[in-house]
């Protein structure tokens, strides 16, 4: 097997990721395209004798992080004011620790995994995790709108979101059910399943409500790598049925902090 074809069946999730941290499927589907090109470069460059998962996010690591100057560090010069500003504002709002946190929440690495990934060692991602579990835990609170057809999942979604301080506004199982509940309560996120009760897409309900205000969007999926192909309009924030506490809670924290929008 080559290398390319040991790598396509992880870029999905490695989007994802990189959306996540970039709250834009435009800019993240740029850094994932950037870091193939440098494979393709120099591919004997690519593995340090790791799984081609671990391997893969740690050069794409490498590459978030040549991305950016921070505090002041390197030359400006020739580089668009604009994109120097944009640079930093992600760097400012994405930092290490909310990183980590994405890389084990998210995308279910170990901490020893993170660490690799990084380039830390286990007690600094260890720290860093808590440090970002308890940034979150200090940020303003939001209403949340549900869009999900299945009652027990649909409960679970409730009680995790309740339990991280937020308040839930309504629970909708239908395209339709989700308009009249955002149009009553104005709820400032959605949490929304792709496939609906009766047939109806969780997206087409979400661009609705993003025509009637700019609202953050996480949705849920058992099949997240067929929204994640990076060829079409596709969600920026996505979560993987069966999600974990955390998964939910880094989703959240990292969709509120950027303009909301479905792609950007």
């Amino acid at each position: 097997m080559t290398l390319g074809e040991e790598i396509r069946g992880h870029l999905p999730f490695l989007r994802r990721y990189a959306r996540a941290l970039t709250g834009s499927q435009q800019h993240g589907d740029n850094f994932v395209h950037t870091l193939l090109e440098v494979i393709v470069a120099a591919p004997d460059e690519f593995s340090a004798g790791h799984s081609i998962r671990i391997d893969l996010y740690r050069n794409f690591h490498a590459i978030w992080e040549s991305a950016f100057i921070e505090d002041g560090e390197g030359s400006d010069d020739g580089e668009d004011p604009l994109v120097r500003a944009a640079n930093r504002r992600l760097a400012r709002i994405t930092p290490l620790g909310r990183q980590i946190l994405l890389l084990t929440a998210l995308e279910g690495f170990t901490v020893e995994e993170a660490a690799v990934i990084t380039g830390t060692d286990a007690a600094t991602v260890d720290s860093l995790l808590a440090e970002s579990i308890a940034d979150i835990d200090r940020e303003s609170r939001t209403s949340v709108l549900i869009i999900e057809d299945e009652p027990l999942i649909a409960m679970e979604l409730e009680q995790i979101v309740r339990s991280l301080g937020h308040e839930v506004v309504g629970i909708a199982a239908t395209h339709q059910d989700a308009i009249e509940v955002f149009e009553r309560t104005e709820a400032g996120l959605v949490l929304a399943d792709i496939q609906l009760a009766d047939g109806s897409s969780g997206i087409d309900a979400v661009q609705d409500i993003l025509a009637m205000a700019p609202v953050p969007a996480i949705f849920i999926t058992a099949f997240p790598e067929q929204l994640l192909t990076g060829h079409r309009l596709e969600p920026t924030f996505l979560i993987s049925k069966p999600f974990q506490e955390n998964t939910v809670r880094a989703a959240i924290s990292q969709s509120l902090l950027f303009t909301p929008q479905l792609a950007a």
